[in-house]
């Protein structure tokens, strides 16, 4: 049996700090999740600045997850 490869990436889900939103993203690492995330919080929440504690709520949901590669 031979596996795929697969690298580590970063993952986070909106829904976990703000309930019914369905955005999800994936990165590099956690200072990519949160740009894309201070990104998509000014864009679909308003939020022109994320506020410290949402930050906090962010990084403290960020999973990694394995993805194929190729």
């Amino acid at each position: 049996m031979s596996l795929m490869p697969a690298r580590a990436l970063k993952s986070f889900a909106c829904g976990d700090v703000v309930p019914g939103c369905t955005r999800t993203f994936r990165g590099g690492d956690d200072a990519e999740i949160l740009a894309l995330v201070a990104a998509h919080a000014a864009a679909d929440h308003g939020l022109a600045e994320v506020p410290a504690a949402v930050v906090d709520a962010v990084r403290a949901n960020i999973t990694t997850v394995l993805a194929p590669v190729g």
